[in-house]
């Protein structure tokens, strides 16, 4: 009875040598393992003290044929290569059909893919673009010239988010993921004080944590609103330095959007006489900035509100051209 040819596939994402015990058992029981040099997997099979017989690349057929006779004298793993050896699996499935008594083949997984393991991918091919022999537009760029992208990307992804098309979202949140590996990567490349996307994401992770102690520690939050209030608590801490109110709102922010920020901070800091006086002035911009505090006393969001209404004014003017009144 001939043994069997267990074609190792492993994730590329993960460590090389953090295999599945079913994985290790395999490779220890096995007659004979096999696997390209210069493969990470096969030398850290080597490092673990597993005797791999290193296999040159060649023809997908010919290789196939050496896998299934070598299984005559008992279980042959091959170590799967990084590129997925192409047309292997095929080869052997022609191999074993041509046998009176073929050998067992098993595609046996040795380590998968964690959530969030695809961003590694993410950071991979940005590199990529990113250095010499890439992309030569990406090449040029800079944190200045691609904010145009990052402001434009984000009002993309509102859009798809508000469509409630989740093909639409999937792929708009993508291209702003793009900015942020992007952004990082430019960063990697600073003189004095680089930064690469480990420090975006560490920094992210910290602020999380530090901001839910009612996840992460004993503090009690078992609504939404005390949430809210906690996290607003924490936050007031980490900005004492701020010297006003509305520091640190950004200015590129649109007017709606900004007055919103503006209105909700100075109510927060009990300055709504600041809001008084400006509303006070009468012009258009005071009345503009009544109405957004008018809506924020509601529970309403200005921009959104206003988004909305825009979007049905597109669609009547769309109706409109359909019926040939834009002519």
């Amino acid at each position: 009875m001939p043994g069997r040819v267990v074609l190792l596939v492993t994730t590329p994402r993960i460590a090389p040598g953090l295999l599945t015990r079913e994985a290790w058992t395999s490779l220890g029981e096995a007659y004979a393992v096999w696997g390209r040099p210069d493969e990470p997997q096969v030398a850290a099979l080597v490092e673990a003290g597993v005797e791999v017989a290193e296999r040159e690349e060649g023809h997908p057929a010919d290789l196939a044929r050496d896998l299934v006779a070598a299984a005559e004298e008992g279980d042959i793993v091959w170590v799967g290569s990084s590129d997925g050896d192409p047309g292997l699996s095929d080869a052997v499935a022609v191999e074993v059909t041509r046998l009176p008594e073929p050998p067992d083949v098993e595609l046996l997984i040795g380590s998968f893919d964690v959530p969030g393991a695809r961003l590694l991918d993410v950071v991979a091919v940005m590199d990529r673009l990113r250095s010499p022999g890439g992309c030569p537009w990406d090449a040029e760029q800079t944190h200045a010239s691609l904010v145009p992208y990052l402001l434009e990307e984000a009002h993309e992804a509102i859009e798809a988010i508000e469509s409630g098309d989740p093909v639409h979202m999937q792929e708009e949140l993508g291209d702003l993921l793009l900015q942020v590996a992007f952004q990082s990567r430019v960063a990697e490349e600073h003189p004095n004080e680089p930064f690469g996307i480990d420090d975006v994401a560490g920094g992210l992770v910290d602020k999380l944590v530090r901001r839910h102690p009612h996840v992460f520690a004993d503090v009690e939050a078992d609504t939404a609103d005390a949430v809210a209030a906690n996290w607003e608590s924490i936050k007031a801490d980490e900005k004492q330095h701020r010297t006003h109110p509305v520091e640190g709102v950004p200015h590129s922010l649109p007017a709606l959007a900004r007055a919103e920020k503006y209105v909700s901070r100075l109510h927060k800091a009990g300055r709504d006489d600041l809001v008084d006086a400006a509303v006070a002035t009468g012009d258009l911009g005071a009345e503009l900035l009544a109405i957004v505090r008018r809506a924020k006393a509601s529970g309403i969001d200005a921009e959104a509100a206003l988004r909305e209404t825009l979007r049905s004014l597109a669609a009547a003017s769309e109706a409109v051209g359909a019926d040939g009144g834009g002519a």
